[in-house]
């Protein structure tokens, strides 16, 4: 049985913005770093990370397989922070191992066999190696060119063979898989989200996620005049959201009898903000109590009557918490195809009995006046009600 030159699999991570942090680029390292080996103790495989010039690698134990290195790849495709994920060889410093594995890396690709045009792109971080980046380009590709014949097409290549000489090793692939990019989760601090079951609150969840932000979740469900079913949904989309940041929390109000008394304040065409107004007023007050700086909603400017602009500062006059609206120019095709990419869209699309629909008024205000809703909020003591909804919170662990 002929020995393979490919070494020892691994898988290279590359960083995108964080590159560009300066002093403070070892912080952010430092919490990537950390966030992929909690994301890696879902798997049954002990890694080794080690911090690179620039990039990331996990070295995988002696003898592990290909198959194990491809699950290792894949799971932390989903951590934000990385760009790129390539699944590579570690091989020896040494011209001769890397010409070796570069021949047998294309000799195993599908590509060979259609005879796809090819490139070799090589980068050597340690300047001590014996061939610079062209030369070795020049070495590995006149050897594949002369194995299989594949023609060499450094502009639009088909199939690009990658070699980075790094300080002990070199690694060598083809291809990698990309990464969600963005900055790495809790390095922005901690905001709540108003979860709803929805297409658009779970894809402002995760935007603010790739902006460096741990989020847990809020939901607010028309118990007791609706069944369970939005808590399910709602948990169900909690745990597809998971997989970026790890250590979710859902907490649920029972908001069905606070609704009951906005319906029965007479107010019909404002029920709609007035409730927006209770939920982000009782969102700060369990923000406060979890330490969350920020408050996380799905508006889209214009895209429902209580998403007006006028409405939407009636909203922000409701708290002193910053709301974040990591959505507000997109249009809900753009939503749905986010949500379709990160696996939350069929969720969401499930039916279910949300609490908004307890509040559906036949024709609602979009125009709203903040000395109105305060007025509603005085008959109800809002600021009282709030405290006794975050009270009331469930919390749900994953």
């Amino acid at each position: 049985m002929t020995m393979s030159a490919l070494g020892e699999p691994c898988v290279l991570l590359k960083l995108g913005e964080i590159v560009l942090k300066g002093k403070n680029r070892d912080v952010f390292e430092r919490r990537l770093i950390s966030n992929i080996r909690d994301a890696l103790q879902t798997l049954d495989i002990k890694v080794d990370v080690r911090k690179r010039h620039g990039v990331i690698a996990i070295f995988l134990p002696q003898g592990a397989t290909t198959d194990q290195a491809e699950a290792v790849a894949q799971r932390v495709a989903d951590v934000p922070g990385l760009v790129w994920i390539h699944r590579a060889w570690r091989v020896a410093k040494d011209p001769d191992a890397v010409l070796k594995a570069g021949l047998e890396l294309v000799g195993e690709s599908e590509e060979v066999k259609r005879g796809a045009r090819f490139a070799v792109r090589s980068r050597r971080r340690d300047k001590r190696f014996p061939l610079r980046s062209n030369e070795l380009d020049r070495l590995v590709g006149g050897a594949i060119n002369d194995e299989y014949g594949l023609p060499v097409d450094l502009k639009n290549p088909e199939l690009t063979v990658f070699i980075e000489v790094d300080r002990d090793e070199v690694f060598v692939f083809t291809g990698g898989i990309p990464g969600q990019g963005g900055l790495p989760v809790g390095s922005s601090g901690r905001a709540l989200v108003l979860m709803s079951g929805g297409i658009d609150s779970p894809v402002a969840a995760y935007r603010m996620m790739r902006r460096g932000l741990h989020v847990d979740f809020l939901h607010f469900s028309g118990i007791p005049f609706t069944t369970s079913e939005s808590i399910y949904k709602a948990y169900a989309l909690v745990r597809k959201l998971d997989r970026f940041q790890g250590r979710s929390r859902l907490w649920v109000v029972p908001f069905g009898k606070a609704q009951q008394s906005i319906r029965n304040s007479g107010q019909d065409r404002l029920a709609v903000i007035a409730q927006r107004r209770l939920m982000l007023k009782t969102a700060e007050e369990v923000a406060h109590r979890i330490r969350a700086a920020a408050l996380i909603t799905g508006d889209a400017l214009g895209q429902v009557s209580s998403q007006t602009l006028t409405n939407i500062t009636a909203q922000d006059n409701a708290v002193d918490l910053p709301i974040l609206r990591p959505l507000v120019g997109w249009d809900k095709t753009e939503i749905m195809a986010e949500a379709r990419r990160i696996g939350t869209l069929e969720i969401s699309e499930l039916p279910d009995e949300d609490c908004c629909s307890l509040l559906a008024p036949k024709r609602a205000e979009t125009r709203a006046k903040i000395e109105d809703l305060k007025q509603i909020e005085k008959r109800l003591d809002a600021e009282e009600l709030c405290v006794q909804l975050a009270d009331s919170i469930q919390e749900y662990t994953l």
